[in-house]
């Protein structure tokens, strides 16, 4: 038989092991806390967008999030990525001198003004491709890396395959357009691209806060604006071609909240730009995220029978955060479900139950409870004793 113990989030009130004692403490946590109110999203004017709480991957805000289109120059998130998950493996370094071939030399579009047959360091490629967004520092890139360009996007292929990006289809490094065929990728995936670089690889996502880059004498700003115009954003990429429109990926973050907002098919570079700052300023002035359990925080205390100890303290193995309504957090309610009858020998660690935790009808997080310690089988005596109390309590329940 499941046995439920409901409590509060912020441990604020005792557990409760019957229903009623829930019904009266949902009654009181909704005296403390009235609803906020959140008003709808903003009006977006392009083909796709999302916004994504980048701790916890929430989606607060999207709309057609998984329709694949031309990502123009944001393709060039990926190839960086991959760059940076090879240097993390030892595979190369940014002190690599990597030669530019004639293909590279003469990419059309945006240019890092890389010299044919010379040697460029990556570093001063990785900033071409992220600040100066160079059609040939992308291609120079691939080649070193995969030896080709079309091998390359198979490796990008594969990278989307394995960080969830169902939306996307890489067929080169840069993301130019041409009259036969053009990547494809999803706000979604363009989003979780941006996630797993901010994570994986922070000491390179910094150059994408970098304003300006100078190679060749010639001094390039940053494409993205927003880093002009906002303190708080410190990322990400822009794009463009024809087919795309004009595209932008920004992270920003305010305190200890981090947003990824992603807008495609845009009219043009100011209106990227307009509608971004829409969405970030509607995720941090209405959400929040909320740091719900520490790691290895313990929740609760149950009995355990036949054991050397009477009971055990149940907990939850990694902290955990959530994405919140703002000052909704002392209105969430947690429940845990546990066996009612705990049985020793119980191994540190051991999956016990789960916990639920909700906002209203929302349900916010649900994850594991595991025993905080082991609990060592007891004594013949002790167990006999154990034995024929349960079995009294059983018999006149």
């Amino acid at each position: 038989m499941v046995y439920t113990k409901y409590f509060s989030v912020n441990g604020l009130h005792s557990i409760k092991k019957a229903a009623a004692g829930f019904l009266l403490l949902w009654a009181s946590m909704s005296v403390l806390a009235a609803p906020a109110i959140i008003p709808r999203p903003p009006e977006i004017a392009g083909s796709s967008f999302i916004l994504m709480d980048a701790r916890t991957g929430h989606v607060i805000v999207e709309q057609n999030a998984d329709e694949s289109l031309p990502p123009a120059s944001l393709t060039k998130i990926m190839t960086a990525y991959i760059a940076a998950e090879e240097i993390k493996l030892g595979n190369l370094s940014y002190n690599d001198e990597v030669h530019i071939s004639e293909k590279a030399w003469r990419m059309e579009g945006s240019k890092m003004f890389v010299g044919v047959n010379s040697q460029v360091r990556m570093e001063d490629l990785m900033r071409g491709i992220i600040i100066q967004s160079g059609n040939d520092a992308s291609v120079a890139v691939a080649e070193h890396i995969a030896g080709s360009e079309e091998a390359f996007a198979d490796m990008m292929n594969q990278y989307a395959e394995v960080l969830g990006m169902s939306g996307s289809f890489f067929m080169n490094s840069s993301g130019l357009d041409t009259e036969q065929y053009y990547n494809r990728m999803s706000a979604r995936d363009l989003a979780l691209l941006a996630r797993a670089t901010i994570a994986n690889h922070p000491d390179h996502y910094a150059m994408y806060a970098e304003r300006e880059f100078t190679y060749n004498d010639v001094r390039q700003p940053n494409r993205n604006t927003l880093l002009f115009r906002d303190r708080n954003v410190d990322g990400m990429k822009t794009g463009w071609t024809e087919a795309a429109g004009f595209c932008l990926v920004a992270s920003a973050q305010r305190d200890d909240m981090r947003l990824i907002t992603v807008v495609m098919g845009t009219a043009s570079e100011e209106a990227r730009v307009i509608e971004t700052q829409k969405l970030l300023t509607y995720g941090f002035r209405y959400f929040e995220t909320h740091k719900l359990y520490d790691a290895n925080q313990t929740l609760s205390n149950v009995k355990v029978w036949s054991g050397e100890q009477n009971a055990v303290d149940l907990g939850i193995r990694d902290e955990v955060y959530i994405t919140i309504p703002r000052g909704r957090s002392e209105a969430m309610t947690a429940s845990v479900d546990v066996e009612e009858v705990i049985r020793a020998p119980l191994e540190e660690g051991q999956v016990m139950g789960t916990i639920k935790v909700v906002l209203e009808d929302d349900l916010l997080y649900q994850g594991e409870v595991i025993a905080m310690a082991a609990v060592e089988q007891g004594g013949s005596v002790k167990r006999f004793i154990d034995w024929l109390t349960l079995m009294f309590t059983n018999l006149f329940n």
